[in-house]
């Protein structure tokens, strides 16, 4: 297990499309053993693996319902709004506001490959969102209605 560096806004990799999981092996594994060591030591609510210079569609998200490794997540039903600020650990030193669902229901597989649905409300599924946002090279300054230095 290691921590990895956290790619930074500006860097061409948190703009590509990332591909799905096809491997469900030891390179994975590792990968997520090191995104849990990266978002614990980085403080965050989650983090993607375009972060972390991989395209892959991997998601971890550490929020007060626990941690979640997520697989090749979709998002498969989505209900009303919340709107609040963000942050990203890609996009240091600044937060936005932004609107998101308050509740997702959500379908992804587990670093076996077992397959699973999840729902998620509140900041929960905020930082879902937020997370598979990275996936297709959104960033939350994409979609900020307001954004502020910290």
């Amino acid at each position: 297990m290691a921590i990895r560096n956290v790619v930074q806004v500006g860097d061409d990799v948190l703009r590509q499309k990332c591909f799905p999981v096809e491997n469900f092996d030891e390179s994975l594994a590792k990968l997520l053993d090191d995104m849990r060591d990266t978002v614990k030591k980085e403080q965050g609510a989650g983090l993607a693996a375009p972060q972390v210079g991989v395209l892959r569609r991997v998601v971890v998200v550490d929020v007060e319902e626990g941690y979640f490794e997520l697989i090749n997540p979709v998002i498969l039903q989505q209900k009303g709004e919340q709107t609040g600020w963000e942050g990203c650990l890609s996009v240091r030193g600044k937060s936005g506001i932004v609107s998101r669902p308050m509740k997702v229901k959500i379908s992804f597989q587990d670093r076996n490959g077992e397959k699973y649905l999840l729902q998620a409300k509140g900041f929960f599924a905020r930082a879902i969102c937020h997370e598979l946002d990275h996936l297709d090279g959104v960033l939350y300054i994409d979609k900020a209605t307001h954004i502020e230095k910290q």
